[in-house]
């Protein structure tokens, strides 16, 4: 079954060694992705999130030096969900691309919904790195 995406993108004006580091750290997410949840912990080796659904474990691509974030989501019902992200080289800045997947049974106004979540937690991924807050 094919799915539909979306690629949600933003230029940071800051070296992508500096917008991947920051970004793949998962204790920062509350930092610039706060919709996904509130508080982190690391216990056991694994990263887990507060969410209002309830406590997710966050599993980033190991390090690398291509600027792949991508990660998976185990949600509290037991669903994985895996989150295309990645920090490219853009002149002397970055581009950090999201690729937004439509889950089945999505329907249109959900996923306009999570397009302007994700485009809000990249333009606040924008302004923390740019501020030199990062």
């Amino acid at each position: 079954m094919s799915t539909n995406s979306r690629h949600l993108s933003v230029h940071i004006d800051r070296p992508v060694a500096e917008v991947y580091r920051f970004a793949s750290d998962p204790a920062n997410l509350p930092r610039w992705a706060p919709g996904l949840g509130g508080s982190v912990v690391r216990e056991d080796g694994h990263w887990y999130v507060e969410t209002p659904e309830g406590r997710v474990r966050v599993k980033f691509a190991p390090d690398n030096e291509y600027g792949v974030l991508d990660h998976e989501v185990l949600t509290p019902s037991g669903e994985t969900v895996y989150v295309p992200l990645r920090a490219i080289m853009d002149g002397e800045g970055s581009e950090v691309i999201f690729t937004l997947r439509r889950s089945p049974g999505m329907t249109d106004a959900e996923f306009e919904r999570d397009a302007g979540l994700v485009g809000g937690d990249l333009a606040l991924l924008k302004r923390v790195l740019e501020a030199g807050d990062a």
